[in-house]
This record gives C-alpha cells, structure tokens and sequence, in this order.
C-alpha cells in the first residue's frame, strides 16, 4: 500500500513530529511504500527528515503562508500525481502548508489525524494567558482574552472559514485520545474515532536506583507543570530527604527554573539535563522510581507517560486531558488534580517511601503499555483504516471502535 504522511513539520523536533517519523518507519518495515511530505520550516535543531519539502517558515512570512502556502499546495499536487497514493494521512497543517492543500485531496482517499488542538485554537494549546483552560469557540473571543492580536484575529476568520469549505475531503477523522475527540465534537467538528499514540518497545529494566529517583522530560514552560513539580519536591526532600530528580527538555522558561531551584534550596536534588536525545533519556531514566507528567494544560495524548509505562516506570500525572487515559490510579500509577502541591507532593512521598509499591506499578504500566500504546499496536490500528479507506466510497464515516480494538477511556481517572 502507498501511504504519504503530511505534516507540517519535517524535523523529529517534538512528539508530533516523531510520531510521523516512526510511523513512516514502521509502515516501511512492514512492506508498505510511505512517503512524508513536510514544509521547509525549521523550528529545532536537527536535519529535515522527511522525503518531500515545500515553502516553509518560522519568519514573519508565516502569518501569510498560515492563510495560503501556495508552494505547498502546488508541491503536494505534484506528490499526488507521482507517487499516486492509496492514501494521504493528514496530521498537522495549519501552521505552515495551511488550509489551501486540502483542495489537492479531492481525487485520494484522505485521512485527518489530530493530534493538537489547532482545529479549535490559534494557539493549539485551549488554554487562556491566565492559566485557565479555555472552553471558547475559536473566534472574537480570542482576541478579547490576549490570546492573538486584531491582525491576528482576522488571519484567524480567514483561515477557518477556508478550513470549514475544505474539511468535507476528509473521508476519516481520528483523534489521538478520547479527550480530543470529545474536545472537538464539543465544538461541532466530526470525529469518526481515536487511536492511541504507539511507543517503541523496550526491554524491561531490571532494577530500580538505589537511592529515590524521580524523573520528568519535556518543553521547560509553565503549562507543562514543571513549576508545580518543583514546588512539591521541596515537601518531597523535606519528609523523604536523600531525593533525586532529572528533568530532560529545554525551554524558554529555564531562567526561571534555575531560580526557583536555587531558592528552594534544591541544587543538591535537582539536576537540569538540557535537550537530549531519545536514547540518553532512556539511559538516564531506566531506574527511575516513578515519572512525573505533570501538565497544566490539556495535554492531547501526553507520549511521555506511556513512554515511562513502556520502561517499566510508575507514573504520576495531572488528571487532565489524554494522560488521565494512560494512567490508571492506583494500578499503574497515581493521578493528581493539576496544580495541587501537597496532593502531588503526597504521591510523590507515596512512592518513594515504597520501594516495592513503585516497582510494582512500574511493572503493572509496563504490562498496559505492551497490550496498548506499543508502536505494533498503533501501527495495526492505522492499517485497518487504510484498508478501509481505499476499497471504500469517498466520504464514507464507519464506526470504527471494535474493529480498532482499543479499550475505552478508563472512567474517573
């Protein structure tokens, strides 16, 4: 089968993105012919991975190329008409190729996978500049809370109302948790179903550090919790003592981490890592006693707590969005209320105070993320759909769920 991944990105700089990669890969490794066509914008560090490249940029020239990237669309066309695709899987778009090439999509079968929040939101993040999650319709309301600017706003109506005439080439909408298909429908946008984001297996580790490790990965900003994470761990090293915590991931808010860290007394605890890769990560946190994912915001799926589960890592995180759909509390980790300091600061000391209790719930994550967030797994699920998508009728909207074989979302966690 010719599948080709679209994204707006080329660059395995962030989760998205490494989703597409592996997803190429695997699809590869499984005899399927698969190609990945992205923009040229380069927000990391890094070569462009993938096998087609149209304008692209993370210039000023953006905001115009948001509305209408006509290189990419007239790249994409070309694609289509060489490589003549069974299918086209769509993933991100709107912040480089923009909402243009989804009139190339006519004449293929074609798949929109999301991933992010940037159907219903300028920012993709649904969160307002005072912390809050947002519940609003993408709109006028977004300029009157901070969110984008009067040009911005009108960028905005431009790109929707072109994303609302162009969406009905979609023969399959999938969503990448339960959450984000809820979030969606909410706001009036078809999902058919959703499929778990997959992690590469790896072979269980064999012990746990000897003195209490934590550990967190991700982007150094304040929706991702890690604030609130060093806030708790003052409460940890205080009742615990002898306490480690490694934070992969950079960000623009690591001044203010490094602050923090200092006044609360935290040098001797806490040791900054910086970007690393994939397979130093793993290497630093394959002792690790529990992984904390402690976002603020919505977190769409949430790859690092299945990541940690596929380790064998017990796991903490915020009761929000798709990690509370990974993790089940008490079972292969705890869940926590996002923000509150003692509750995980509790949890925290739960775990680290129990040697057994971690490695127990390791083991259990461990077991979960075999049976469901392996990269075998996520790969079945998308060819079934393939499949599906192109023997069947343009526009066709099947029921998806028994065939895909995921579990539904675990209630109350």
């Amino acid at each position: 089968m010719k599948v080709l991944i679209v994204h707006d990105f080329g660059q395995p700089i962030g989760g998205a993105e490494r989703m597409s990669a592996t997803l190429r890969d695997g699809l590869r490794a499984r005899g399927h012919e698969v190609r990945w066509f992205a923009s040229s914008a380069t927000p990391g560090h890094g070569p462009i991975e993938a096998d087609h490249v149209a304008f692209g940029t993370t210039g000023p020239l953006r905001r115009l190329t948001q509305i209408a990237n006509p290189s990419a669309a007239a790249e994409l066309r070309r694609v289509i008409r060489t490589f003549k695709p069974d299918v086209v899987h769509v993933r991100m778009f709107l912040n480089q190729l923009s909402p243009i090439i989804l009139r190339e999509l006519r004449d293929v079968p074609a798949l929109l996978h999301v991933v992010i929040y940037e159907l219903i939101c300028p920012l993709a993040l649904k969160r307002l500049p005072d912390g809050c999650i947002c519940h609003h319709e993408p709109g006028m309301v977004c300029w009157r809370e901070g969110c984008v600017s009067l040009g911005g706003l009108a960028r905005l109506t431009v790109q929707r109302r072109l994303l609302r005439d162009r969406f009905e080439v979609f023969d399959r909408v999938i969503a990448n948790s339960a959450h984000v298909r809820r979030r969606l429908e909410e706001e009036g946008w078809r999902v058919d179903d959703y499929v778990w984001n997959g992690v590469p297996v790896r072979a269980p580790r064999h012990r746990l550090a000897d003195r209490p490790l934590v550990c967190f990965a991700g982007r150094l900003t304040e929706e991702k919790g890690i604030f609130w994470l060093i806030d708790a761990m003052q409460e940890v090293v205080r009742r615990i003592g002898d306490v480690r915590l490694l934070i992969a991931g950079d960000g623009p808010d690591r001044p203010r981490l490094e602050q923090r860290i200092i006044a609360a007394g935290l040098q001797e605890n806490v040791l900054l890592m910086g970007h690393v890769s994939q397979e130093a990560m793993e290497a630093a946190f394959c002792e690790a006693w529990v992984q904390v994912a402690p976002s603020l915001w919505e977190e769409p799926f949430g790859i690092v707590a299945a990541e940690a589960m596929m380790r064998g890592c017990a796991v903490i995180a915020a009761n929000s969005g798709g990690l509370a759909e990974q993790v089940i509390d008490g079972q292969t980790g705890i869940v926590v209320h996002p923000g509150d300091r003692d509750g995980l600061a509790a949890a925290l000391v739960r775990l680290l105070d129990d040697r057994d209790l971690a490695a127990q719930m390791g083991q259990a994550g461990r077991e979960r993320a075999m049976a469901e967030f392996s990269m075998d797994r996520f790969i079945d699920r998308f060819e079934v759909i393939y499949r599906d998508m192109s023997h069947a009728p343009a526009a066709s909207s099947s029921t998806l769920p028994s065939r895909l074989g995921h579990q539904p979302a675990v209630e109350g966690v």
